[in-house]
């Protein structure tokens, strides 16, 4: 894994599913996370191989529920991003997943109370000594790549003592999102601040924050001098924004999304909630053809609103024998 002069996909919760992430490959993302998974799920979780949909499926013991599904297709350029506060349970976690994926990359700067509450993402910005303890413990034990994603402190100085910690136990590369745990997505993303982490460090620097369009990919870079972009809000809203040849219209991004929705059987619930965050920023969700896909019980449901109906049967009439 090269981490210069990359376009990313960064990790979010709910939506970083296996279809989002093929679909911004497919329109230039060179690197693809996943959403975080918090390290005590995925540890409960079982390897199985999906023939039926031709994917590697992590299934919770138990529960039968697929926690995280990847593919041949994103081998090479897939994160699988952990959610923890503790060494050896993270590198469990992450040997069960490391001959499936690209990189592990530790999350430290989620400000959601779930990921607080548990000593988890934005709550390791203040225990220096348990992220060292957590970098070191996976690089020592994984032969990939290990990375981690953080957000900036109250000090431009502590951030960028802190990243110089992080350099130490030997990371591949470290994002920053240019926002303190405090701020709001409305905030305006702090580029300065990321260019102090870049100039403090030898190793590559992801920056991450208000890239909205395929431009600000290369404005966000010659601002912070950065190695890579990694693009959240703008990459959901619409995942063409990885594409040189500009950005391809909401309605169709939508149905592609849908169809790999059905392809690889995704989860309804993070199919509509995916569906939402792309919408609310080209329209209102107020609208009746909106609310009736809230009202979709099922991916046949959505597929039939988006006249995608003829594709779910052929899928699902053609499962065994499509990748033959």
């Amino acid at each position: 894994m090269d981490y210069h002069n990359k376009l990313i996909l960064a990790p979010m919760v709910r939506v970083g599913t296996l279809p989002l992430r093929l679909l911004a490959a497919e329109y230039g993302a060179d690197i693809i996370y996943g959403e975080e998974i918090v390290d005590h799920k995925i540890v409960k979780c079982e390897r199985r191989i999906n023939e039926l949909l031709g994917s590697i499926d992590f299934v919770e013991k138990g529960s039968e529920a697929v926690v995280f599904r990847t593919c041949d297709q994103e081998k090479d350029k897939v994160v699988f991003q952990i959610g923890t506060s503790d060494a050896a349970r993270a590198l469990t976690a992450a040997q069960l997943l490391c001959n499936d994926v690209a990189a592990i990359d530790i999350n430290m700067g989620c400000p959601k109370a779930f990921s607080l509450s548990g000593g988890m993402g934005a709550a390791l910005l203040s225990k220096p000594e348990l992220i060292h303890d957590i970098l070191t413990t996976l690089r020592r034990n994984l032969s990939l790549p290990v990375t981690c994603k953080i957000r900036l402190l109250k000090s431009p100085h502590d951030t960028v003592e802190l990243a110089r910690r992080i350099e130490k136990t030997g990371v591949n590369a470290i994002a920053v999102h240019g926002r303190k745990v405090l701020d709001r997505p409305r905030d305006p993303a702090k580029w300065s601040e990321i260019a102090d982490v870049v100039s403090a460090l030898s190793i590559p620097v992801i920056a991450n924050g208000d890239v909205f369009e395929y431009d600000d990919f290369q404005r966000i870079k010659s601002a912070t001098g950065a190695s890579s972009v990694m693009a959240a809000r703008g990459a959901l809203w619409n995942p063409s924004i990885f594409s040189p040849e500009g950005e391809v219209s909401p309605d169709v991004v939508e149905r592609q999304y849908i169809r790999k929705c059905i392809l690889w059987d995704n989860d309804i619930r993070s199919t509509k909630h995916t569906l939402r965050e792309m919408k609310s920023r080209y329209s209102s969700l107020e609208l009746p053809e909106w609310k009736a896909v809230v009202k979709a019980e099922s991916t046949a449901d959505v597929a039939e609103l988006y006249g995608e109906l003829d594709y779910y049967r052929f899928i699902k009439s053609n499962s065994y024998n499509r990748y033959l």
